[in-house]
């Protein structure tokens, strides 16, 4: 769980959750001691400390998260779990594979990497494949150009206020930038966008992304709630650059470009997001 982190979010309808699991997050929503929506990053973040920081570190808590992400529209619910053991077991595996055994023994000693490991692979054959299923997509000092893809210009929610020194970055509480649409929108649009690229650069590397993410949006219940959230990225970011990201509809933009053969339109509009977001990756090597 990092500070500076955007997140794609999927809400469920209640209906959707097996009957065992409905009363659980029913009478979730009814509690009164949950994290609420403007406290969940700091929770979560300040959780993933305290477990990495202990003697020796837990790369991966004991049990899963009883919390939830929650949406409501009218009268239905809308769940998001947390997923906290599962995703940080995925992103544990991601790490250890991407770096060499003894850089990796400095973050987290061997004997604990071999048995986070070990305890993954029970889980895995224990619950199988459709157990791995999240959630909740993390990415850190960016936002991917495929998570603009489902998402509408019009759908943007903009809430504008300064961090107050100290603030913890992980908190949303007046100040966030969040997407939010339906999954058939948001299915409609990644197939429509995979259909441009497809049409227009074959087999490149740009569809890949948005191939995965459109395959994983399929996972989930056709009535479900698609978020994006910029999360602790809104604090690295002043009241002018948030008020001026529209990556989004410049993305649609660059996507309506391509197909109508407006080449230099697509390539301005996209170079303005790609630029956009690979200064804000920079501060991540920044003093």
């Amino acid at each position: 769980m990092l500070p500076y982190a955007a997140y794609l979010r999927v809400y469920e309808p209640l209906t959707a959750f097996a009957e065992s699991e409905r009363k659980v997050w029913a009478d979730y929503a009814d509690s009164s001691d949950r994290p609420r929506r403007a406290n969940a990053l700091q929770a979560e973040h300040g959780e993933s400390v305290r477990r990495l920081l202990g003697m020796p570190p837990h790369p991966v808590p004991a049990q899963e998260s009883p919390n939830a992400y929650l949406r409501r529209v009218e009268d239905r619910l809308y769940v998001c779990p947390w997923q906290t053991r599962l995703r940080s077991w995925l992103a544990f595996s991601r790490l250890r594979g991407s770096i060499p055994v003894k850089l990796m023994d400095r973050f987290v000693p061997n004997t604990i990497a071999e048995q986070t490991a070990d305890d993954f692979d029970r889980y895995k054959r224990a619950a199988g494949s459709d157990a791995l299923r999240t959630h909740i997509r993390t990415t850190a000092w960016h936002v991917p150009p495929s998570w603009f893809v489902p998402f509408d210009g019009n759908e943007r929610w903009l809430v504008l206020g300064a961090s107050a020194p100290g603030q913890d970055v992980t908190t949303a509480t007046g100040r966030n930038l969040i997407y939010v649409t339906s999954m058939a929108q948001a299915r409609r649009r990644a197939a429509r966008a995979l259909q441009v690229l497809r049409r227009n650069l074959g087999d490149a590397v740009p569809n890949i992304d948005v191939e995965d993410v459109a395959r994983w949006l399929e996972e989930f219940h056709p009535h479900s709630l698609v978020e994006l959230d910029y999360g602790g990225l809104v604090h690295l970011m002043d009241d002018e650059a948030l008020q001026a990201d529209q990556s989004v509809a410049e993305l649609s933009a660059a996507l309506t470009g391509l197909d109508t053969g407006q080449e230099e339109l697509a390539y301005a509009m996209y170079q303005r997001v790609i630029l956009r977001w690979k200064s804000m990756q920079l501060l991540e090597s920044s003093n």
